[in-house]
């Protein structure tokens, strides 16, 4: 395919990731207003967050399989609907526990869309080709990271945060029809197909036991309680039986044999760290602006920017060095010290930093990530055999959901109780300027004993400077925790096989692995046969010879 075919076909998919990113980052900057007009407490801040992860996570590998198996351009835009009908159903939203469960729909779509965008890709691009194109990705990544959160801060400041689940629509009825018009991909041999029904089960049991463990224990129940070891003993008794299930499935969802090859096994390690830096800090950072430094929706929105550059600009540059030489490691392990740098050093923040640090920490990160996020899928997609493809970019794209969602399950559980101390700590203060401002003092306290995010904000300043420094600290805390995961991203990509990057798509490496295939057993046939003839020879018997010389 030439530049402008590739680019065509792009169109669309570009379009769908923009719908799935904007979705979700749109409300990001409006979580703290819409859990304050819900009522909801820090627990539920983390739920409607880890909700969509969580069935992102799950459904991940289940659409990389379901797309090794099936018409992906049909799947992509199921995905594309499921997601949109249940961002828009969310926008009428009555309480927490009905948002949280239509967040749930909202990310398995979005595991279809992040799936099956990587294996499109694989589908109609050489690997050698594909850095500038993960560029693109990137970029548009950047874009509606950056974009949504300054569109959901404007919404819900200018008429209301419900409008911010309906914005996605237009953009999504244009992205299916774009798929339908400019998408089209290889056909691919008919085959009876097997799902792995066991094994989907297991796994979906597994994950979210486990997470739901880490949300609720400190809060509902203690750590060390009957509760959890019923908990953790029935989410390790399904994953167990899981990889039973794995090993035995004619068609698993995540083939435990893909474990046999390094370069999967440490892009794996290395994407599980990557998905605590990509989701958590997303979700903590607007926390910081909005209850550390006051800031509303828009402006909280407006300073997430430097981060979103970092990514934009780094992974766009990244992946077109990468095309034009050919050369992956080095770029990726310069990244990986880059974000275990912007980790460390949000960890050092305060309510009252300069700001010029903070934006400066957040581009360092973003500059990390755009260099190793999207690399990671190239280079597993690169060492893989064609068939494998599917499955491959799914369980990378897998383990860095589960990352995320398992960091920020456990870095809010850490928030929380960090919040929590630093109150505790500054209560006689507390208590002093609520008293000073009489029954309006009253009133705030109610509001924040009630365990309910607050809308700092609108606070007085008295009161105001304290929850910031609480909550200034609380989420520092939360990243200098989060920066250590780093190294495992480091050690991972430095042994990472220095493989050289494929020139051939996937249906081209498919063609030409089949045809040294027929060449491999035309071989194989020769050799048989000199074989024969060679034992032939030599049993031609000595009275044989004879009359042979006699002759």
């Amino acid at each position: 395919m030439t530049h402008r075919q590739v680019l065509q076909a792009l169109t669309g998919l570009l379009m769908g990731m923009f719908v799935s990113i904007l979705a979700g980052t749109v409300v990001s900057t409006s979580l703290p207003v819409i859990l304050s007009d819900l009522n909801g407490d820090q627990a539920a801040y983390t739920w409607v967050v880890t909700a969509t992860l969580l069935a992102t996570t799950i459904s991940t590998p289940i659409w990389g399989k379901l797309a090794d198996l099936y018409n992906r351009k049909l799947l992509l835009q199921l995905s594309l609907v499921i997601f949109v009908v249940a961002s828009a159903v969310a926008g009428f939203s009555q309480d927490t526990s009905m948002l949280i469960t239509m967040r749930v729909f909202q990310g398995l779509g979005a595991g279809g869309l992040t799936a099956l965008s990587q294996i499109v890709m694989a589908d109609i691009i050489s690997p050698r080709e594909r850095g500038k194109y993960m560029g693109l990705f990137g970029a548009v990544m950047a874009v509606g990271t950056v974009g949504g959160p300054l569109i959901g801060g404007f919404i819900t400041d200018a008429i209301n945060w419900r409008w911010n689940f309906f914005v996605a629509l237009p953009f999504a009825i244009v992205a299916i029809i774009l798929i339908q018009k400019t998408l089209h991909l290889p056909v691919q041999a008919k085959r009876k197909v097997s799902i792995d029904y066991a094994g989907i089960v297991l796994l979906s049991a597994g994950v979210s036991l486990l997470l739901i463990w880490v949300s609720l224990a400190g809060s509902q129940f203690d750590w060390a309680s009957m509760a959890s070891v019923w908990m953790v003993g029935g989410a390790l008794v399904a994953l167990a039986a899981f990889v039973i299930v794995e090993f035995k499935a004619s068609e698993p969802i995540i083939p435990l044999s893909m474990f046999q090859n390094s370069t999967f096994t440490l892009s794996v390690v290395a994407s599980i760290s990557v998905g605590v830096s990509m989701f958590g800090t997303s979700v903590f950072l607007a926390q910081y602006m909005q209850l550390a430094r006051g800031a509303n929706a828009t402006q909280s929105g407006l300073m997430t920017i430097p981060m979103m550059a970092g990514l934009l600009i780094v992974s766009t540059i990244a992946g077109a060095l990468i095309s034009k030489h050919g050369k992956w490691k080095a770029i990726m392990v310069i990244g990986s010290v880059l974000q275990l740098a912007g980790l460390y050093l949000l960890g050092t923040i305060h309510y009252d930093t300069n700001f010029i640090l903070v934006s400066f920490f957040m581009f360092l990160l973003g500059a990390g990530l755009g260099m190793v996020m999207q690399n990671l899928v190239l280079v597993v997609q690169n060492a893989v055999t064609p068939a494998e493809i599917g499955v491959a970019s799914s369980g990378i794209a897998f383990f860095r959901s589960l990352g995320g969602t398992v960091g920020v399950s456990v870095l809010g559980a850490i928030m929380a109780s960090k919040v929590v101390d630093l109150m505790g700590q500054k209560s006689q203060e507390l208590q002093a300027a609520l008293g000073a401002l009489g029954e309006k003092g009253q009133e705030i306290g109610l509001a924040l004993s009630s365990g309910n995010i607050p809308s700092v904000h609108t606070l007085p300043d008295s009161v105001r400077v304290i929850i910031e420094s609480a909550y200034g600290d609380g989420v520092a805390h939360v990243f200098f925790v989060a920066a250590p995961l780093s190294i495992l991203t480091i050690l991972a990509i430095i042994f990472l096989p220095n493989l050289e990057l494929s020139n051939q798509t996937r249906a081209q490496r498919a063609s030409s692995d089949a045809a040294e295939d027929g060449k491999s057993a035309v071989l194989a046939e020769a050799e048989e046969l000199l074989v024969e003839v060679s034992a032939a020879s030599v049993a031609i018997t000595p009275e044989s010879e004879e009359l042979s010389g006699r002759k």
